[in-house]
């Protein structure tokens, strides 16, 4: 199944966001594979700061890992920027599907 969700970037990041997924830590990537998440891309819209995200999911979403200690490490991580709840997990709001052509 494939899922899609937003999320937002904090102003004037965008750079140190592609960098720092640029640089995905192996043990997240082999975490969620191994969660059956793949087919994973981020997009930015830049005028607005949201993040649009896209996975094909076989099992999980990389939303429904968050008590693993390695997530919990990455989102302390992308904390500082971006727009995140309490327990520091981006706020993440999902998207309908409104249409869908192969």
């Amino acid at each position: 199944m494939k899922i899609a969700f937003k999320m937002k970037l904090k102003p004037g990041f965008a750079a140190e966001y592609k960098k720092r997924h640029d640089e995905i830590w192996p043990q997240l990537a082999t975490l969620l594979k191994e969660n059956g998440i793949s087919d994973y891309s981020i997009f930015l819209d830049e005028e607005t700061n949201i993040l649009f995200a896209v996975q094909q999911q076989n099992g999980n979403s990389s939303q429904d890992l968050g008590s693993t200690a390695i997530v919990q490490k990455w989102w302390a991580y992308m904390a500082d920027i971006m727009e995140t709840n309490p327990d520091q997990s981006p706020q993440s709001f999902p998207l309908a599907l409104v249409f869908h052509l192969d």
